[in-house]
């Protein structure tokens, strides 16, 4: 902390200037970034996994349990992501884990959906049915043939979801859910950077830059996978 350099403006020794506390904006940002990064990583390998899990089973069983988990997921899907990650982290104290569990008791839903789709369109495929009659069971199709048929869509849905976790987390940051000073976050920068806005702007433009700029540069990458999927599915189709 520089105290004597307190909201100072950008300059050489500092690019995006200093903060309430007189700290670099910029190392608050990648620190920030950091922190960030380290959930929603650990958040999206919990999610897919469960979500995979759930989602790949039930629509490969069907029946009462297929209803079963559709309701679960349809139930979930109901509500707003953010909503439910701003209510399962309010009742628990703020925190990294506490926040972590927040963000995954929601963010299966969408994998476990595309999962289950994608499961049932596989099983009807007539060499899975051949696998079956030739006396595969059940966990080796899911292995052999469904689970390498969820590669792509699963890398789309996971990129745009990086977006939304990116957007969740700092959303629960800002309202004081999320990480705890003196741990970096973005969306507690933001919520800090609010008080300042008239005597400091650069503060609060620098962080929402910041945000903007990943989410937007994550979208594009998931646009970008999803259209060269959909020309490569059109090109196997049409060979």
């Amino acid at each position: 902390m520089q105290l004597d350099d307190i909201l100072s403006r950008p300059s050489l020794d500092a690019f995006f200037g200093r903060d309430d506390y007189g700290r670099s904006i910029l190392i608050r940002l990648i620190e920030g970034f950091k922190n960030s990064t380290e959930i929603i990583i650990v958040v999206s390998i919990i999610s897919c996994t469960f979500g995979v899990l759930i989602g790949t089973i039930s629509g490969f069983l069907g029946g009462r349990f297929d209803q079963a988990v559709s309701f679960v997921i349809n139930l979930f899907m109901s509500f707003p992501g953010i909503l439910l990650a701003i209510a399962f982290a309010a009742m628990l104290s703020p925190g990294k884990y506490n926040l972590i569990l927040a963000l995954s008791i929601g963010g299966w839903v969408g994998y476990a959906r595309l999962s289950r789709g994608q499961t049932l369109l596989v099983k009807n495929y007539d060499f899975v049915k051949a696998s079956r009659t030739m006396g595969a069971s059940g966990w080796w199709v899911i292995g052999r043939h469904i689970l390498p048929s969820l590669t792509t869509p699963l890398l789309v849905e996971a990129t745009y979801a990086l977006a939304g976790l990116i957007i969740a987390e700092a959303s629960l940051s800002f309202l004081g859910l999320g990480l705890q000073a003196p741990e970096a976050s973005w969306g507690a920068m933001m919520r800090d950077s609010v008080r300042y806005l008239l005597v400091s702007p650069h503060y609060a433009i620098f962080v929402g830059i910041s945000i903007m700029s990943i989410v937007y540069c994550i979208n594009a990458a998931g646009d970008y996978l999803h259209g060269y999927w959909n020309i490569k599915s059109d090109q196997n189709r049409s060979s």
